[in-house]
């Protein structure tokens, strides 16, 4: 029979997390989950995806960058990349340019339409990561989780 937290038996849950409770790729994949659900919930009238977010926020501090590098920067793999900044182009919040240096290259751009954009989903975002922090317990317990996730990837 499943347990509990404390080993207590739980006649609720038909699935038996036991060995599964304390493992940190589970409990990343899960963090991920809830945190991207409520993502969509926060920004469900503005029909914009976390990467779609992701990409905005990256491209707003890095105009210009090569489509390659904004993708190996958030970790998408570039054939799916191609599909995310049609969507994005296609909405009117970036745009594709050749490259200055190298013509063969697309560099990315936001738009005006897409800065304007991205400055309304700030406050949005803000509150986000407000709710975030609050569950965790504060700034202090957000920064020890970074850094205890940067360990992980760095």
């Amino acid at each position: 029979m499943p347990r509990t937290k404390d080993g207590e038996p739980n006649p609720q849950s038909a699935i038996d997390f036991s060995m599964m409770e304390d493992a940190v790729g589970y409990r990343l994949r899960r963090a991920q989950l809830a945190v991207f659900q409520q993502f969509n919930e926060a920004f469900a009238a503005k029909d914009l995806r976390p990467t779609d977010f992701a990409v905005l926020l990256l491209l707003s501090c890095n105009q210009g960058l090569k489509q390659s590098e904004v993708a190996e920067a958030l970790g998408i793999q570039r054939a799916n990349f191609v599909a995310i900044v049609d969507g994005l182009e296609e909405k009117g919040l970036v745009e594709r340019r050749k490259s200055e240096t190298d013509r063969r290259v697309q560099a990315l751009y936001t738009t005006r339409t897409g800065a304007e954009y991205l400055n309304e989903l700030m406050p949005i975002w803000a509150e986000h990561e407000e709710r975030l922090i609050a569950r965790l317990g504060g700034t202090g317990e957000r920064d020890q989780l970074i850094h205890l996730l940067k360990r992980l990837c760095d």
